[in-house]
């Protein structure tokens, strides 16, 4: 029994620790998202002057929203993949009287406006469908008056 308690606790020694099971080969780690996916588009439809409400339709929630700060909304993102670096991306909007006037962090608003793709336009034909005669039940619903007369 002795023979096999020494291996056993020498391998759960190995793989007990969490910084040690970055190291062992074939252990599937899942990726890991956090925070407020921004991404540069969301970025370029800020404008200075647009109000909290429009920010945050344009964003979303800020993560993090200071109760001591309310002039200030910090949205930070963090991605950590199962195998690679960990992808940090923070942006910063300060507001004045209910007003956005500046941003900082990560991203920054593009000079010039970015020109959006055309969406190719899709048509949807509907063909006209037959009308089935109402069977018995149903005649006998609208009758009673609970149904609506087929027009």
């Amino acid at each position: 029994m002795q023979k096999l308690l020494i291996p056993a606790l020498l391998i759960a020694s190995l793989l007990g620790g969490c910084g040690s099971v970055e190291r062992v080969p074939f252990i599937h780690r899942i990726d890991v998202q956090q925070g407020n996916v921004i991404t540069q588009e969301m970025i370029d439809q800020l404008k200075p002057g647009m109000s909290k409400r429009q920010a945050r339709f344009t964003l979303g929630s800020p993560m993090v929203a200071d109760i001591f700060h309310q002039d200030r909304w910090d949205y930070v993102y963090r991605m950590t993949p199962g195998k690679g670096e960990t992808e940090r991306k923070r942006v910063t909007l300060f507001f004045q009287d209910d007003t956005l006037v500046r941003i900082e962090g990560d991203y920054r608003p593009s000079e010039q406006p970015v020109a959006t793709a055309a969406q190719p336009s899709t048509t949807v034909v509907v063909p006209p469908q037959e009308r089935k005669p109402a069977g018995v039940l149903t005649r006998i619903w609208r009758w009673m008056g609970f149904g609506k007369e087929a027009i």
